[in-house]
């Protein structure tokens, strides 16, 4: 659902309020979680438990920063286009990294991480491809998408998760992750429609 357009004091309001500057605190640790990525996959390759361990660390401490900056953002009112941008952008890199380097390791089905990564594409691309029309926010079925992911994720990267396990929350992220993807697309044809009734 796309908001009403600011009229009379909205407007106003919106104009007297001081532009955020991108370089602020949530930005920052946005842009640190993009740059842990790379020392994850290093991590990750690297052999050793103890390298292991560490690579386990860093997704955490990497996925952990998703709720810090957004909760700043919001917080403190430091929402930015460059934060709306690069959040989105360290996440993927984040939760596809970890997927491509777990099949690369031959320790995750290709198809599993084909699958995912296939959603994240089509999404993000739709999300452009609509965006003249109005955005389509964030939806709490992709909240629980992504710590399914990020819990899928961790439970191969966990030293000596039994293999049904691992199996079973992997595939619920399949599943979720499948599902709000369709209802992305179905909520992009709504807000498609919309657009043209208020056009004719």
């Amino acid at each position: 659902m796309t908001n009403p357009p600011e009229t009379g004091t909205d407007s106003t309001a919106a104009a007297a309020r001081p532009k955020v500057s991108a370089w602020n605190i949530a930005n920052v640790v946005t842009v640190i979680r993009l740059a842990m990525v790379p020392f994850f996959v290093v991590c990750l390759f690297l052999p050793g438990s103890g390298w292991r361990v560490t690579a386990l660390v860093v997704f955490l401490v990497a996925s952990l920063t998703d709720l810090l900056d957004g909760e700043l953002a919001r917080r403190y009112g430091l929402i930015t286009d460059f934060g709306k941008i690069a959040d989105p952008i360290a996440d993927k890199a984040l939760i596809g990294a970890a997927l491509i380097s777990l099949s690369v390791l031959e320790e995750l089905t290709w198809w599993v991480t084909a699958v995912i990564l296939g959603r994240e594409l089509g999404v993000t691309l739709l999300r452009f491809a609509v965006i003249r029309h109005g955005v389509i926010p964030a939806s709490y079925g992709g909240k629980v998408k992504t710590v399914l992911q990020i819990a899928a994720i961790v439970s191969y990267m966990w030293p000596d998760v039994p293999v049904p396990i691992r199996w079973a929350v992997m595939g619920a992220a399949v599943v979720v992750t499948v599902a709000t993807g369709l209802d992305y697309v179905i909520r992009a044809i709504k807000l498609r429609q919309v657009a043209k009734r208020a056009r004719a």
